[in-house]
């Protein structure tokens, strides 16, 4: 079985102005000489973990971490009362990352991302191709209302008491439950915040994996996390991912020359399996594994990564 690599700690880290007031979190580790390697969290607003730094070889790579607009370490924090998401869309972030590759003056790198990640780090290739040396992508999501409405709408299919309850709680009535549930986490009143947080997080646990053996994630962070999380969450779906309809598979030529792998597991009821195969079929370069017993991450997920980003450090 292959393991993560050992912890390690940054040998430097700092906070990048991007403008509209937002500062972001970064943070590199492994070999300075390394190949250069950006890691892209999920949420979106989920911010990096440690955990992130331990698929990369420290000996062999770079390793770049971001916390994104809002989320993390970064500022302002989605979780303080009267934070502003407006400036926080996915062309910012796109920019984003163009001005920390500038920032730590890397010419090319290698893209690592998980769910929310595998979105961002595709458009960030189809608009900067030459900046990118390889994509390896887990949990794949191309951002687009079909994937949105499935979650939020459509799996009431597969959990009808759950859904009913997670519809209840936003006040949904007949409109988008995201909308609905990002009005309630910006309500004056905190504890109609954090009730909203708390019913939303209620939701993912019970969809993001059908594993027998998963085990709850939302519901056991902190209040704040959980509203800081879902205050991005919901604003990025109620906007469409700020994509154009079908842009990501649309654009997937652009991605010509650059080889990815694609990692999605079997279990992943939230991100069903035609997404991941649709990419690989637009998208000559990729190689699709499929994880029979991982759902939205979890079980053996991580060892065709490691194998992966191993063998593409050897090959330089």
């Amino acid at each position: 079985m292959v393991e993560r690599y050992p912890e390690i700690e940054p040998y430097d880290s700092g906070m990048l102005d991007v403008g509209d007031g937002h500062s972001l979190y970064w943070e590199t580790c492994g070999n300075p000489d390394g190949k250069p390697a950006l890691v892209l969290h999920g949420g979106p607003g989920s911010g990096c973990t440690p955990g992130m730094r331990r698929l990369f070889d420290p000996t062999r790579y770079r390793v770049v971490l971001l916390d994104q607009r809002n989320a993390g370490r970064s500022t302002p924090w989605a979780g303080e009362p009267e934070v502003d998401l407006s400036a926080n869309t996915t062309p910012h972030l796109v920019a984003d990352l163009e001005r920390l590759r500038e920032h730590l003056g890397i010419e090319r790198w290698l893209l690592w991302g998980g769910s929310w990640g595998v979105t961002l780090a595709l458009v960030y290739a189809q608009a900067h191709p030459d900046r990118v040396t390889d994509l390896v992508l887990a949990a794949i999501t191309n951002g687009d209302r079909r994937e949105t409405d499935w979650i939020t709408r459509d799996m009431g299919r597969v959990f009808p008491r759950e859904h009913e309850a997670f519809l209840a709680a936003g006040r949904v009535g007949d409109g988008d439950p995201s909308a609905a549930y990002s009005r309630l986490l910006h309500d004056p009143d905190p504890q109609v915040r954090a009730d909203a947080a708390a019913a939303w997080c209620a939701w993912e646990d019970t969809h993001v994996s059908l594993a027998p053996d998963h085990e709850p994630y939302f519901t056991r962070q902190p209040p704040s996390w959980q509203l800081a999380i879902t205050r991005v969450v919901t604003h990025y779906w109620a906007h469409g991912c700020f994509l154009e309809p079908g842009q990501v598979l649309r654009d997937a030529h652009r991605l010509a020359g650059i080889p990815g792998l694609l990692v999605h597991g079997r279990y992943d009821v939230s991100g069903p399996l035609d997404t991941a195969w649709a990419l690989h079929q637009a998208w000559p370069g990729s190689e699709l594994v499929v994880i029979g017993d991982a759902g939205h991450g979890g079980g053996s997920m991580t060892a065709p990564m490691i194998e992966h980003l191993d063998r593409v450090a050897e090959e330089g």
